[in-house]
């Protein structure tokens, strides 16, 4: 009995992290009020929703380099100028296009002077002089770069502010690569007021109108130096030549209210400036009245005024042509002071809430129908070990879900996908444990010691599995959107709590059970010896096999070159909404009418499961990133008096480019990865099988998507890393017992030692592959149509990655004659004997 006793700090452990996380969920589950009796740092611990799942408006926002350009090349021509001054270098020509300023010293015993004191300016490389004089400095790339970083941080804070003031104060702004920032607001039903206070940049300043040269003139023969030609926001557009020297900015507002008139039909923004601001405006106003003053944003003009008199205490007001709404916005944008550069909307991923609501529930009901499925089918092959699987299997969904707080991860759909994954795979490690204790127990040992041998013995397969499935995870997470990332965290996570709570606290309930019992023979509720009598020819029929699985490769492969897939926006941009009528039936060929007449080219729509709903896809509109939001807007526009909008996705071109590139080069990396995994931790027959067996489901996978016309995007490359993660997980297991059987019977020929190895694993294989289709299954039916596709392609590519588990991936150790001499020198003795 003291053999399957484990360690007591383990255990310890064990109920310390039960414990701590039971406490961390308290929380989440308490009313406001019993959570504020708790301590400050315990009531801030809690679980939240994804916007898939409660709803919300989701943007990443891409910083426009082009700005950032031209903000760098301004200052380091600024800087050139400055330069030249304080040494008394003489020089004219100043100028700037693109990273290249130019500038020509008048005095050319000057030039080499001017050229050492320019070299000194940072981030840029100063050019041989020229004939002349005349100097060129090239801005470097670095340099654009770290002003990119730099913009990018500091618009971070901006965005932050400006969605706190639209409402969103539970808003998540994080960076989400260079030059771009992720923006999601769980709960919020206006994506496009998000998309209006952040489409502006902000630059808010006062200048004088010029009076000594007409617009005419600027507009004939060009503004004089240090003027600009700007117009007003309305119809028709009013021309001003003004002074590009500011009386105040953006950085002078200290805040911005609104005042509404009319019942809200107008509103009239009032902002107030700090002191130093005040007392320029105050001194402006003062030497030029009977002037015009004009309020520019973002070198538009806001509002113009003739000066009457000094301005004193620093009160402004605008009042334009623009409603409550406008005005608040533009509130907002004051407040928020100005961007460092434009933002670009290059995705847009919004949900209503209703629909996150609906799709919480049944999210929930596929987790709850899983377990109790898993549950009942461990019970009835296992009987009270069973049981003690499923309280595991509890313990470990808990810390899950405690780690998912601690950290701040959001809970996604996906996410749940992962968890109903989870019970499969958690499962998996309690079969693969179980199968060894019988056979152990068949061979005579005594139960408490036939149970030990089985926690030990399953320990190295049970952690190959979780490596390999780790790998496909850590991948998609680095290469995924941000709720692909939900489903990655979450099995990572399930990946380590599972290996911890089998080793720990399955080990210690077992021991108690068998213990408290005083139980020495196996139970007869552990009906899986059945599958022991089993004695199957696997590879009696490998030609066959391989000859079927050939010829039906070669099919799907070439129905794939010919058809394709149906690439979803992800890959190929373009905008999607999910629309339900009001009134009766969404008639798809209606809104197909309507929105043609919008000009959006091929607009694809499909009626959903529910008949009042609609899926309309627009195409790809070529004209950058813009065109996509507006073609949403326009389609937007066309239905919404008919139809409540309750969902929209939109991809840019760059990130569908980006999308693409990073699932090509993930695929690659994490099959590589896996097989390194495989070929060190075996031979290389054994790594070969693997990509042979694993290339065979994946292209049946992809199969898949050619047969049925299912969108394929990057909730599928979700689903294909998982299924190789899965296949090879099987595939593992299935090695990890022939290596075991050419350590001990030396003389079997090979054909017959798979046949033997496959048959001693077709318990596990067959119980775990039941357990996790059961699971998906359930959330096939139960999970939603969200992620009915995922569930799907999961159920399809876990069959299929049995079947190569068995019929390919042993024989290919046959074809390409693996060479068992190295494992027959070893005896049951040695260390290598007992790996």
């Amino acid at each position: 009995m003291a053999m399957l006793q484990p360690a007591r700090w383990k255990t310890s452990l064990a109920w310390l992290a039960v414990v701590a996380g039971l406490l961390v969920l308290l929380p989440t589950v308490l009313t406001d009020a019993q959570r504020s009796a708790l301590p400050g740092w315990l009531s801030s611990l809690r679980l939240t929703s994804g916007l898939d799942l409660s709803g919300g408006a989701g943007l990443v926002l891409k910083i426009e380099r082009a700005d950032v350009e031209s903000d760098r090349l301004l200052a380091v021509v600024n800087e050139v100028g400055q330069t030249l001054r304080n040494a008394q270098i003489p020089y004219t020509g100043l100028s700037g296009t693109g990273r290249n300023v130019a500038v020509r010293v008048t005095d050319g015993a000057r030039v080499e002077d001017a050229r050492a004191a320019l070299a000194a300016i940072a981030g840029t490389r100063v050019g041989a002089p020229e004939t002349g004089g005349a100097i060129r400095l090239e801005i470097t790339a670095e340099s654009v770069a770290t002003a990119e970083a730099e913009a990018t941080a500091s618009a971070v804070e901006v965005v932050r502010q400006r969605v706190a003031g639209a409402g969103g104060v539970d808003a998540i702004v994080e960076h989400a690569g260079p030059g771009r920032i992720a923006l999601q607001v769980p709960g919020y039903d206006d994506p496009q007021r998000l998309k209006d206070v952040l489409d502006q940049r902000g630059r808010f300043s006062a200048s004088l109108v010029e009076t000594g040269v007409s617009l005419q003139q600027a507009l004939e023969q060009g503004p004089p130096p240090g003027t600009q030609v700007v117009y007003t926001l309305g119809e028709p557009p009013i021309g001003y030549l003004v002074r590009r020297a500011s009386i105040f900015t953006s950085r002078d507002v200290v805040s911005a209210e609104v005042l509404s008139d009319n019942g809200g039909q107008s509103a009239t923004v009032v902002y107030q400036l700090g002191p130093d601001a005040t007392r320029r405006l105050a001194e402006a106003t003062a030497a030029n009245v009977g002037r015009t003053l004009a309020l520019l944003l973002d070198d538009q003009v806001l509002a113009a005024f003739i000066v009457a008199g000094p301005l004193v205490d620093g009160r402004g007001e605008i009042s334009g042509d623009f409603d409550a709404a406008g005005a608040e916005n533009l509130a907002v944008v004051l407040r928020s002071g100005a961007l460092p550069a434009s933002l670009t909307v290059v995705e847009e991923r919004s949900i209503e809430p209703a629909l996150g609501s609906a799709s919480a529930r049944s999210a929930l009901t596929a987790v709850v129908a899983a377990g109790i499925a898993v549950a009942l089918f461990m019970i009835f092959w296992y009987g009270a070990f069973g049981a003690i699987a499923i309280i595991a299997l509890l313990f470990n969904l808990m810390l899950i879900v405690a780690v998912l707080v601690l950290t701040g991860t959001a809970v996604t759909l996906p996410g749940i996908a992962g968890l109903v994954l989870i019970i499969g795979m958690a499962v998996d490690s309690n079969v693969l444990i179980y199968e060894r204790m019988r056979e152990e127990a068949a061979g005579g040992k005594p139960l408490p010691e036939a149970l030990a041998a089985g926690f030990t013995r399953a320990f190295s397969t049970v952690t190959d599995a979780g490596v390999t499935t780790m790998i496909a995870v850590l991948v998609l997470y680095f290469l995924g959107s941000m709720p692909m990332r939900g489903f990655a965290v979450t099995v990572a996570i399930g990946i380590v709590t599972t290996l911890f709570v089998a080793f720990t606290l399955t080990r210690w309930l077992a021991w108690r059970w068998v213990r408290l019992r005083r139980i020495t023979h196996l139970p007869r509720s552990v009906r899986t010896g059945l599958f022991a009598s089993l004695h199957l020819p696997f590879m009696a029929i490998r030609n066959y096999t391989f000859a079927g699985t050939a010829v039906i490769s070669l099919a799907v492969a070439l129905l794939v070159a010919l058809n394709g897939l149906n690439l979803g926006i992800d890959f190929t941009g373009g905008a999607l909404l999910q629309v339900q009528s009001r009134q009766g039936a969404a008639d798809t060929g209606a809104i197909a009418a309507r929105l043609e007449e919008a000009n959006l080219g091929d607009v694809a729509v499909r009626s959903g499961r529910d008949p009042a709903t609609a899926t309309v896809r627009i195409p790809p509109q070529g004209g950058g990133e813009n065109a996509e939001q507006t073609s949403a807007l326009v389609a937007r526009g066309e239905l919404e008096s008919d139809f409540d909008i309750r969902r929209v996705e939109v991809v840019g071109p760059s990130v569908s480019g980006d999308l693409i590139s990073a699932a090509t080069v993930g695929m690659a990396f994490a099959l590589l990865a896996l097989i390194g995994y495989i070929w060190i931790r075996f031979e290389w027959q054994f790594a070969i099988g693997a990509v042979i067996a694993t290339a065979h489901d994946l292209l049946l996978t992809i199969g898949l998507f050619a047969v049925t016309r299912m969108e394929f995007n990057i909730g599928s490359i979700a689903a294909l890393l998982t299924i190789v993660g899965y296949s090879l997980n099987d595939t593992i297991v299935v090695y990890d017992r022939i290596r075991e059987n050419l350590r001990q019977f030396r003389q079997m020929p090979l054909p017959l030692l798979i046949d033997a190895s496959i048959s001693q694993a077709l318990s596990r294989t067959v119980l775990t592959a039941a357990t996790t289709l059961i699971a998906l299954l359930a959330l096939a039916i139960f999970g939603g149509e969200a992620i009915r596709a995922f569930a799907v392609t999961m159920l399809f590519g876990i069959a299929v990655g049995t079947f190569s588990s068995i019929y390919i991936a042993g024989p290919v150790l046959i074809l390409f004659r693996l060479r068992p001499d190295r494992y027959r020198l070893k005896g049951r003795g040695s260390p290598a004997a007992k790996a």
